[in-house]
């Protein structure tokens, strides 16, 4: 079987809200089509046009081209060797960001293809599940205020889900607020619900009074304060690390098992979150868990975008021996969804099942595509 063609397909909703953070208005959907037929499908969250460059522009030299012209002619089963290739084809185009976001969603793809090909769900080309399911919480970005809050979790516990993320938002503009916004939601979860907080980088790099939040986290019982600070404030996060007892969760905005390693032993974070759209793909993240737990790391998938991440982010799930948490959107875009045909909804205990289908497992909507595809 042969690479026919690498497809980089932007979507995006009529109206976007870009005072939000919500990377579900738009999207960037990776096809590659193989000479037997076979489609695999991939998704990169991020800036949607600027990773189509890196996928469709031309190269000029021999480790600055495009993954279309790295990718065309090989065999999409020998998925490891062509993730070097694309590694090392990119190098001048950027060995992080932008670069390993396009790697990770064309990873995703070939993985897809492959198990379509055998006619396995991906974890089982990745040495086997260790779970049917997955705890699932739900997120949602944090409101403005108290009352909303209570709301925003009630809500969620009507849906089903046994924990709920709160992130970004007004959060870091005020450190009491923040307190009083996390209350609200202890409150309203009472001993149904736990609750995560995604800080969305509120504090900067100011750990006096990341740790006075966080202090106040743990004595309300939140499970983990996320992304506290900017991605490279190393020694703000191991300043509160090392300070407090919560958990310190960090690494959505980080990728390859390299930056991942600064994290850690810089970082001193307790839990990483790979997200597997930008961090190198499944394959990358694989390698950054195995390389977290042998230091005594946590590791939760990050995911925020349709049914294609959560399915890629299920099957890595699915084979972590310390998997815990599947992060589940619940944003009402029409990308997160309608997107895919399977919906991975949560069971009556809140868990959502790994998919079982070859390949990750989902299947993509041509009408949702032509509807907000971009050209």
């Amino acid at each position: 079987m042969k690479i026919t063609d690498v497809e980089a397909v932007i979507l995006r909703q009529p109206a976007l809200n870009e005072g939000i953070a919500d990377g579900s208005q738009d999207d960037l959907v990776v096809f590659i089509h193989t000479d037997e037929g076979i489609t695999g499908v991939g998704e990169v969250d991020s800036a949607p046009e600027a990773v189509k460059a890196v996928i469709h522009a031309p190269g000029s030299h021999a480790i600055a081209n495009s993954l279309r012209e790295l990718l065309i002619g090989e065999d999409p089963m020998d998925v490891e060797r062509l993730w070097q290739k694309m590694y090392r084809g990119l190098i001048y185009v950027g060995r992080r960001g932008i670069a390993l976001h396009a790697i990770s969603g064309v990873d995703i793809a070939l993985w897809d293809i492959k198990g379509k090909a055998l006619g396995k769900p991906v974890y089982e080309l990745l040495g086997g599940k260790k779970r049917d399911k997955v705890r699932a919480y739900a997120s949602r970005l944090m409101p403005d205020t108290p009352t909303e809050v209570s709301e925003a979790v009630a809500q969620v516990r009507e849906l089903g889900f046994t924990a709920v993320k709160l992130g970004w938002g007004v959060q870091g503009q005020n450190a009491d607020h923040d307190i009083a916004l996390a209350t609200a939601a202890v409150e309203a979860g009472g001993d149904k619900v736990t609750v995560l907080i995604d800080s969305g980088l509120g504090y900067g790099s100011d750990a006096k009074t990341a740790i006075k939040v966080a202090r106040a986290f743990e004595e309300l019982g939140i499970f983990w304060i996320e992304e506290p600070f900017e991605p490279d404030e190393y020694e703000a996060y191991a300043e509160l690390a090392d300070t407090v007892d919560i958990r310190v969760a960090a690494g959505e905005q980080d990728t390859t098992l390299w930056g991942f390693r600064e994290l850690i032993e810089r970082g001193h974070v307790d839990l990483v979150q790979p997200d597997v759209t930008r961090c190198g793909g499944i394959t990358e993240l694989l390698r950054i868990a195995e390389f977290a737990r042998a230091r005594g790391v946590e590791t939760v998938p990050h995911a925020w975008k349709s049914g294609i991440i959560k399915a890629a982010s299920l099957h890595c799930n699915a084979v972590l021996p310390d998997a815990q948490f599947q992060e589940y959107c619940i944003a009402g875009t029409p990308i997160n969804t309608e997107l895919t045909f399977e919906l991975l909804p949560i069971d009556a205990d809140g868990n959502v099942e790994i998919p079982t289908a070859p390949g990750i497992g989902v299947t993509v909507n041509p009408e949702i595509v032509a509807r907000y595809r971009v050209d």
